[in-house]
């Protein structure tokens, strides 16, 4: 059987706005392919069936990148940690191509680990298992949890020894590719300010609105030369990703999850969660809790991600004021608070088995007992979980008593407090189960467990433990 991976009609989206966003390169060859990793939901969700598609396929077109080109290193500059760098792009990783899912949606197929670029500033271009194995935990316990999310599509380890200054070595490597909306960035339109390429800004952003935001080109047409129908146009697209990136940080915030390195470079154009590195889960509540080692001064610390999403919507106003009034723009980047705090009160509602929309007292007494009962962010959730699927829930109030295993005593006011809120919503809530299980996470991914699989793979090549979390997280566990 031919290997379908190999017909699927990519389109040449990104090659339509032409040469100046993106670097022709090629694929690294590797001593060998190995899977190690498959998402059969997301080939399900372009079209294409797992017993369609064979390991051997997989690995033939993934990871020794058959019958494909071209490959595009897209072109972008960022603030990393608040300092502009110029020097950046696509330097472990390109744009394999571009295809649309069962849903008419246009995606993009990206790797990371597949080789150098004109932009890998002296880097390998590869990437470490370890770093490959981390991101598909990411995105698919993130992908559980309701964050809007790239997609890991597959894992192939790649038999090179590769040394890194923050993993023993030599280390494994691996090549990846991840599906997500767009690898276009903040960064993209900072880097044409840059050049001082109004033009080339233009073009990139109606491209970005026809693509992916259609809805607003219908409802703002602006013909040729329109320059206030532009302008409506755009101001539109950039209201809609305010709320966007404010509704992703209230996303990560319920999830417990710390980006780590939220640089302008890492922030999507259409407010999607992408390009996992350092990150971490909370283990306890704790919002100056980092995820980055580097991250000395706490810049992306876990309560300060909100504040930096906003921050990073204000300077993209930078390039965006080559076509738009900065006043107006500031007047759209007002809806982000009011926008983050529905959505996060929506967030936690549904993680504690309650419907999204409600009062935000239930979520302010679970807020105050995380902070003042020492146990596992995740736990606490899972917990709760697994007292009502065992015991059923509570006929009263008093009934239902601290949850968390091994876990000291919650002062006693904060626990009643959080108690009787929770118990009062409940009794008119049907579905609290069924929620709590559909939101939450049985084995949160924090790093002590993360260090558990991966010790397994690295010390034993045993990938059972890995997989077996990925079932219960996947659902394939049944």
């Amino acid at each position: 059987m031919s290997n379908l991976l190999l017909a699927l009609p990519f389109e040449g989206s990104i090659e339509s706005l032409g040469a100046a966003y993106w670097d022709v390169v090629e694929a690294a060859q590797f001593p060998r392919t190995q899977l190690r990793f498959r998402n059969d939901a997301v080939l399900h969700q372009l079209g294409v069936e797992s017993q369609q598609i064979s390991d051997t396929d997989l690995e033939q077109a993934f990871g020794r990148f058959e019958g494909r080109v071209p490959f595009l290193a897209l072109r972008y500059h960022g603030f990393q940690f608040g300092n502009y760098n110029p020097q950046l792009g696509d330097g472990r990783g390109f744009l394999y191509g571009q295809l649309r899912d069962r849903h008419g949606q246009l995606q993009d197929f990206g790797t990371k680990g597949s080789g150098t670029t004109p932009w890998s500033r002296g880097g390998d271009g590869r990437l470490t298992l370890k770093g490959g194995v981390r991101e598909v935990i990411a995105s698919e316990a993130l992908h559980r949890l309701g964050v809007t999310t790239s997609r890991t599509v597959s894992l192939i380890e790649t038999g090179e020894d590769l040394y890194r200054s923050d993993e023993p070595s030599p280390t494994r490597s691996a090549v990846m590719v991840r599906m997500a909306r767009t690898h276009l960035r903040f960064g993209t339109c900072e880097r044409l300010l840059y050049l001082g390429d109004a033009p080339g800004l233009e073009r990139l952003l109606c491209h970005v609105v026809a693509v992916y935001y259609p809805e607003i080109a219908v409802a703002h047409p602006a013909g040729a030369g329109d320059r206030a129908g532009l302008q409506r146009q755009l101001l539109a697209f950039y209201g809609e990703l305010v709320e966007r990136v404010a509704r992703l940080a209230a996303e990560w915030m319920a999830a417990g999850f710390v980006h780590g390195v939220l640089n302008t470079d890492n922030m999507s154009l259409v407010g999607e969660s992408f390009d996992y590195g350092p990150f971490a889960f909370l283990d306890r509540w704790d919002p100056s809790f980092t995820a980055a080692y580097f991250d000395q001064t706490g810049l992306y610390a876990y309560g300060r991600q909100p504040a930096i999403c906003r921050k990073n919507l204000q300077m993209l106003q930078e390039p965006l004021a080559l076509l738009l009034p900065r006043e107006v723009m500031e007047e759209r980047l007002e809806r982000f608070a009011e926008v983050y705090s529905q959505h996060y009160c929506s967030r936690i509602r549904r993680r504690l088995g309650l419907p999204e929309a409600g009062d935000d007292a239930v979520v302010r007494h679970a807020l105050a007992l995380l902070a003042a009962w020492p146990v596992g962010y995740g736990d606490f959730f899972a917990s709760l979980c697994r007292r009502v699927v065992a015991q059923g829930l509570p006929e009263e109030a008093d009934a239902l008593e601290p949850f968390v295993l091994d876990a000291p005593a919650p002062p006693r006011d904060v626990w009643q407090a959080w108690r009787d809120a929770w118990w009062i919503e409940q009794r008119s809530t049907a579905d609290v189960i069924q929620r709590l299980q559909r939101w939450n996470l049985s084995c949160p991914p924090t790093r002590p467990l993360i260090e558990t699989l991966w010790e397994a793979i690295d010390q034993h090549d045993d990938w059972a433990p890995y997989g077996h979390w990925l079932d219960t997280v996947m659902g394939r566990d049944g």
